[in-house]
């Protein structure tokens, strides 16, 4: 990769910060096992004036599904779940799910019917369970339970006892039948926990983080750690604004009784990129073998044709199937996700590369920063892996 086309990052991120579009940010890149580029530019905390320092801890929301995926795919390789079985095999307050259908004729503005098919373990990693996050037709149901945000730092209640409420209400369609974003991995963490015996972040501290040596990743902020965590902001129209600091944040002073696998976790872009070389390398890492190569293709193989617009999304991850319909540079064959605080990832096995960008802004739907960040990292690639390319 070339170093001087590297540089261009920088440039772009400290114009975004200028013009407070973002806090601060941190990034990543590596390729055939060795960093080629990391970049921490500015502020942790923006009241304070405290820099971005290079081991930041970040709220990463939705990619702490991919953590859940592959420990709900360890206890596969265990033999202790199949993709085909019933979610109510393990969790049996999904025997009898119920689907919500729109109907103006009626004052509700739906009716309910039985789910054609049971939910199954792959409906739950693929987020075809017919499943949102209470944004359905029935979201005022959804709403009255407490029960219509992927937030849950603020819970007292535990996981268990809340998937248990979200079973008995109306989901959005039948399983199988489209791709729908919602609390599928919260139930599947719930499934691993059940299945395993152990409380979701024991099993991810047990299984995964210390074999990996993810020392600064957690559910909840340690106290001796808070001088590393980020505060976030949102845009408004003077600029950013604080709406969740760093010492008051739920995920400092919260109950930390909740434990979600679809978007509870904190880390670092350097926890995270252990986690990252250990898929890219076939679920191994520093002799530690999470998973199988061929568990790892599977996973990372597209199961949701034509539900997820022109892309794949596979056991957990959205998967690069045809080049010309992405509007960013890439490899098909990529994967990767992201985060509600603006961050993301991806692995490119072909190219041997994985990149993560993580901030603390919240909403991010109106910046570009992330098709930016994946532009610059492949026009950096001079000597391309790709067949005819080299």
């Amino acid at each position: 990769m070339s170093s001087p086309r590297l540089e261009r990052i920088q440039s772009v991120v400290e114009e975004y910060i200028a013009h407070q579009q973002i806090a601060g940010a941190a990034m990543l890149i590596a390729r055939q096992g060795k960093v080629v580029y990391e970049l921490n530019l500015g502020k942790l905390d923006r009241e304070s004036g405290t820099d971005l320092p290079r081991d930041a801890i970040f709220r990463i929301a939705s990619m702490t599904k991919p953590i859940t995926s592959v420990a709900a795919m360890m206890l596969v390789e265990e033999g202790r779940l199949l993709l085909s079985d019933p979610v109510s095999k393990y969790l049996p307050e999904f025997e009898r799910t119920r689907v919500a259908v729109e109907d103006s004729s009626v004052p509700e503005g739906f009716t309910i019917e039985r789910a054609r098919r049971p939910i199954s373990v792959r409906n739950l990693l693929t987020h075809t369970a017919g499943i949102s996050y209470g944004n359905g037709p029935a979201r005022r149901l959804f709403e009255e339970e407490r029960l219509s945000s992927w937030y849950f730092a603020e819970q007292i209640e535990p996981m268990g006892s809340l998937i248990r409420r979200l079973s008995q209400l109306p989901f959005d369609a039948h399983p199988g039948e489209v791709f729908l974003y919602g609390f599928s991995s919260d139930i599947l963490g719930h499934l691993v926990e059940v299945v395993s015996g152990l409380e979701l972040n024991q099993y991810f501290q047990q299984r995964i983080f210390e074999p990996l040596g993810m020392v600064d990743t957690h559910f909840y902020l340690p106290p001796d750690k808070l001088d590393r965590f980020t505060s976030v902001y949102t845009h408004t129209e003077k600029g950013l604004e604080l709406i969740d600091g760093s010492v008051t944040s739920p995920y400092v002073t919260g109950p930390r009784t909740t434990f979600s696998g679809g978007a509870g976790l904190l880390s670092t872009v350097e926890d995270y990129a252990r986690f990252l070389q250990m898929l890219l390398n076939g679920g191994e890492l520093g002799g530690k073998r999470l998973l199988s190569p061929k568990t790892v293709q599977h996973m990372t193989t597209n199961h949701v044709v034509g539900l997820f617009g022109d892309q794949g999304f596979g056991l957990g991850f959205a998967v690069v199937k045809d080049l010309g319909r992405e509007l960013e540079l890439g490899t098909p064959g990529s994967y990767g996700w992201g985060g509600a605080y603006f961050t993301a990832f991806w692995v490119d096995p072909t190219e041997q590369l994985f990149a993560i960008m993580m901030t603390q802004l919240i909403p991010n739907q109106f910046s570009d920063l992330r098709s930016k960040f994946r532009n610059l990292v492949y026009q950096a690639i001079v000597e391309s892996h790709v067949a005819g390319q080299d």
